[in-house]
């Protein structure tokens, strides 16, 4: 390689860096707003849906949560096809400033014991908002940083975009960490839960501004100069069989087992410890950041291991695991957790750590290769669409209602661990469909 090669190299990767970090940011705060409201759902209960049965607050607000999910494929589906229209870059733009000021709205909204019944009206409306912005950016952000990435090790460059979303858990965590041990709970209870909603400002405004310098993909600009972006594509992906077979493979195979494993791992163990198992809530969020902090460097192995061998026998173990694991994983952190509570050993606390990451390892595996995945499936001229839509609805309707749906059959049944025969078998028939129908991808070229 000479000098002007290397040269040449150097800029590229600085200037996908660059890329990376911007595109990387604003995702990270539109998981972070979002997911702050799943990591509060214990708290906004009773304060936006008072009840004298405690179940009945928590299920109301999982619901909450879960309005927002459901929304997503509609937000995809007018993103995404705006992507195709008009460029990647403009929709980044719609949806980060849409879902800012959803969020900081959340945390200047009156509760139910100041407005009544307006309380839950007006955060459920939040919540559609959240939704619809949701709905365009993620999955958008994961064909632009791979249409940037180039054609050599795009599972590698990609899978960092995954962090964003247990990022956002994690910062938001610590956050609710350090005020419950600062502020009294009354205080916390009165005004403490609205500042991660607040802090959102200032991080609308970074991600705004790192946005701001973000150029359009090299294939979209390809695609303009051919006015192949005059036309939406979004009926076109239904018309097109194989564009068709892909989108139901992405939905039902990729997305929702990662939806479902997500939404486990990261969300729900946190409402099981606390609420089934009834660990101290401060330690429930110290375990939480640990499980987070396995699950980064498990996730960029699984991206530059699916460049190695390939992507479909990454995500193929990852949902294998599963399968076997999901429910005994469950079954074991609650056996860990009595233990802890009847006789507080530190033997029962480093079982539910090594829990925890083969959980974290679990999902690593379905998510490390995605982003990649996600572009690599589709054509450039209606990727966009082809992308988003399927996936938004596999993480709103599958993974979004995941904990509602969970906590309501465990209600039904008696049981705390019922409800999570509904993943694992959800997961054994995307990972059949997987094995027989899903294509390798890491060749693709995506300029096409």
């Amino acid at each position: 390689m000479n000098s002007l090669q290397k040269i040449g190299q150097i800029r590229s990767t600085q200037h996908f860096r660059k890329v990376a970090i911007a595109a990387c940011f604003g995702t990270f705060l539109e998981w972070y707003d979002f997911l702050t409201f799943a990591t509060l759902a214990v708290v906004l209960g009773p304060l936006f849906f008072p009840s004298n049965d405690p179940n009945a607050g928590l299920l109301a607000s999982l619901a909450t949560f879960g309005v927002g999910m459901v929304v997503r494929p509609i937000g995809s589906a007018l993103f995404g096809s705006l992507g195709d229209h008009i460029g990647r870059k403009p929709v980044f733009m719609i949806t980060i400033a849409l879902m800012g000021l959803a969020t900081v709205s959340v945390g200047f909204l009156p509760t139910y014991a100041q407005i009544g019944i307006w309380a839950p009206i007006l955060l459920v409306g939040l919540r559609l908002m959240q939704g619809l912005s949701a709905g365009g950016e993620i999955g958008g952000s994961a064909v632009y940083l791979t249409e940037h990435a180039g054609n050599e090790n795009r599972g590698f460059k990609t899978s960092f975009l995954q962090l964003m979303g247990p990022l956002g858990i994690l910062v938001s965590t610590l956050q609710i960490a350090f005020l419950q041990q600062w502020l009294s709970p009354e205080e916390f209870e009165a005004w403490g839960w609205r500042v991660p909603f607040w802090i959102s400002i200032l991080l609308l405004l970074i991600a705004f501004k790192a946005r701001m310098a973000l150029e359009e993909t090299p294939v979209f600009l390809e695609l303009s100069k051919h006015a192949e972006k005059n036309e939406s594509q979004l009926m076109n992906n239904f018309k097109d069989p194989e564009i068709r077979k892909r989108m139901f493979l992405l939905f039902f195979c990729i997305s929702s087992s990662g939806a479902i494993l997500f939404f486990c791992v990261q969300v729900y163990t946190t409402i099981f410890l606390k609420t089934s198992v009834r660990l101290n809530p401060a330690l429930v969020d110290q375990l939480s950041i640990f499980a987070t902090m396995m699950l980064f460097p498990l996730t960029i192995f699984a991206g530059w291991l699916s460049d190695r061998i390939g992507r479909k026998p990454v995500v193929l173990g990852g949902i294998l695991l599963g399968v076997i694991f999901i429910r005994p994983a469950f079954q074991l952190l609650q056996y860990f957790g009595g233990l802890y509570i009847q006789f507080s050993t530190n033997s029962s606390i480093a079982g539910i750590g090594v829990i925890l990451t083969l959980l974290s390892l679990t999902l690593g595996l379905v998510v490390g290769p995605q982003t990649a995945l996600l572009a690599e499936l589709f054509p450039a001229k209606n990727r966009n669409s082809a992308a988003t839509l399927p996936h938004n609805l596999a993480a709103g309707w599958i993974g979004g209602l995941l904990p509602l749906i969970v906590t309501w059959l465990n209600q039904v049944w008696g049981n705390s661990l019922a409800g999570l025969w509904y993943p694992t078998l959800f997961l054994g028939a995307a990972g059949i469909t997987a094995f027989f129908y899903l294509p390798e991808t890491k060749l693709t070229k995506l300029a096409k």
